[in-house]
């Protein structure tokens, strides 16, 4: 069902980084895969979704709340690599499918769905570039993946990042504290107009960023890692 289905998954992945009512579970299926067409006050294809995922027993219902269950963290915690490469079902903010690339470092394949539920959470735009074309976006974590296995499929640990600046953030180039202000590193030097005006020059500033889009305990972990900070 989860792969005939596009959006079950992305649900899932969602209510990994808390409960969801019908109205929110309704607003972001359609945030990430706006090829579902259903009218936002209508919350009847939420509620079947929701109950979907609770007749496979990785859901729970708690009052007014769906959160998920033991099984349906098993499940995220493996789905985020497991169904790396395959292909979405129509075509949504996601854009490109999930795939390796290489910049100067290597990004991993997630599942497409993953990758459509980070999209749709920040509005298929980078905070730190403000690039807004989905196939110019990577999925960046915040603590890196090959080290914390048990993030790897948590929201609140994945940023949207333009691939340039993906890099420039694993590289340890800039970073974000927990108050969500930029911060780049004193050594870094660049001569690219778009790096001094979307890094150096937006040092210290707010991002558009809130405790509901990402850990700040994440970051907090991520910036202690970083000599300079």
């Amino acid at each position: 069902m989860c792969r005939r289905n596009v959006g079950l998954r992305s649900l899932l992945y969602t209510l990994a980084a808390g409960p969801m009512t019908i109205a929110e579970i309704s607003r972001q299926q359609l945030d990430a895969h706006p090829q579902l067409g259903w009218k936002p006050a209508n919350t009847d294809m939420a509620k079947q979704r929701a109950n979907w995922v609770r007749s496979l027993g990785l859901a729970e219902r708690d009052g007014d709340l769906y959160r998920l269950s033991e099984a349906g963290v098993d499940f995220v915690d493996d789905a985020v690599e497991t169904w790396a490469g395959t292909e979405q079902a129509g075509e949504g903010c996601a854009g490109a499918e999930a795939r390796t690339y290489e910049t100067t470092v290597q990004a991993r394949a997630v599942d497409p769905e993953f990758r459509a539920t980070v999209l749709g959470r920040h509005d298929a735009t980078c905070p730190v570039s403000g690039v807004d074309h989905p196939q110019l976006l990577a999925v960046a974590h915040v603590l890196p993946w090959s080290e914390y296995p048990d993030c790897r499929a948590d929201p609140a640990n994945v940023l949207p990042l333009g691939k340039t600046h993906h890099a420039a953030f694993d590289r340890g180039l800039f970073t974000i504290d927990e108050e969500f202000h930029l911060r780049v590193s004193p050594a870094f030097e660049t001569e690219s107009r778009v790096l001094q005006q979307t890094l150096l020059h937006q040092a210290g500033e707010s991002l558009s960023l809130s405790e509901q889009l990402v850990d700040p305990d994440y970051l907090q972990w991520h910036n202690e890692s970083l000599e300079w900070t």
